[in-house]
């Protein structure tokens, strides 16, 4: 990452495992941040709540996301 690049962010759903959370950080140029966000379902409307989120340039956010996808859907599945 460069200082003069746009940052983007993927939020890491509640639940998904550290070692996904860790397996990301080490395959790619990201940074786990904190990110206040707006809860928009059933008896939470409008709470905010603090989430995970990667950190990094829009193309690597992009790989991080469908890694992520993968990597959660093999977790669900070996359960």
């Amino acid at each position: 990452m460069t200082d003069d690049e746009p940052l983007y962010d993927v939020l890491i759903p509640p639940g998904v495992p550290q070692k996904i959370i860790f397996a990301v950080t080490e395959k790619f140029d990201v940074k786990v941040v904190e990110r206040m966000e707006k809860l928009k379902f059933a008896n939470m409307e409008g709470d905010e709540r603090e989430l995970l989120a990667f950190r990094g340039p829009l193309e690597t956010v992009q790989k991080v996301e469908k890694y992520m996808i993968e990597q959660l859907k093999a977790f669900v599945e070996e359960k």
